[in-house]
C-alpha cells in the first residue's frame, strides 16, 4: 500500500514540475523581442531563391594522399600499440577477415590452426632479419599490388 501511495505522490510531483517548466518556457518565448522592421523589409519574397555571384570564386585544392600515407595507415592497422613494430601477436590478432578466407583443405571449415600456420608463414616471409618483429620497411614488402581501373566501361 505504501508503494502505491508513494508512486502516486511521485507522479504528481513530476507532473507539477513539468507544468511549471512548460509555463516558464512559454513565458520566455512570449517575452522575446519582435524582429526589426528593417530586417523584414530586406528579406526576399518567399517564392524567390537567393542569388550569389560565384564566377570569380575558387576553393582550396583538395589534399593529395601520398603512397607513404596509405602505407602508414596500412601499417598502423596491424601495429595496435603504435611502437613502429608489428609483433607476431599483433599480426595474428588483426587478421580476422583473412581467417574467413583461408580454408586450405576446401571443406568449408577453417580451424584456428590452419589459419595460424598460414599467417605465421606469411609473417616469417616478411620478417627479413628474423627478429620476430616487422619494421615499416619489412611490412611494406607485403603491400597489395594496385590494379589500374579501366578508363571506361565501353
Amino acid at each position: 500500500m505504501n508503494r502505491i501511495v508513494l508512486g502516486a505522490f511521485a507522479a504528481l510531483v513530476l507532473a507539477g514540475v513539468g507544468v511549471f517548466w512548460w509555463q516558464a518556457r512559454a513565458v520566455i518565448e512570449a517575452g522575446a523581442p519582435p524582429p526589426s522592421p528593417a530586417a523584414l523589409e530586406t528579406e526576399p519574397p518567399s517564392d524567390q531563391l537567393p542569388e550569389a555571384d560565384i564566377a570569380g570564386l575558387t576553393g582550396p585544392e583538395p589534399p593529395e594522399a601520398s603512397e607513404l600515407t596509405r602505407e602508414q595507415r596500412r601499417f598502423f592497422r596491424y601495429d595496435r600499440n603504435r611502437d613502429w613494430r608489428i609483433t607476431r601477436n599483433e599480426m595474428l590478432s588483426s587478421r580476422s577477415d583473412g581467417f574467413r578466407r583461408l580454408d586450405v583443405d576446401g571443406n568449408n571449415l577453417l580451424t584456428f590452426e590452419e589459419w595460424a600456420v598460414t599467417t605465421a608463414e606469411r609473417f616469417e616471409g616478411m620478417d627479413a632479419d628474423e627478429d620476430g618483429e616487422l619494421t615499416p620497411a619489412e611490412f611494406a614488402t607485403s603491400r597489395p599490388k594496385r590494379t589500374p581501373k579501366p578508363a571506361c566501361r565501353c
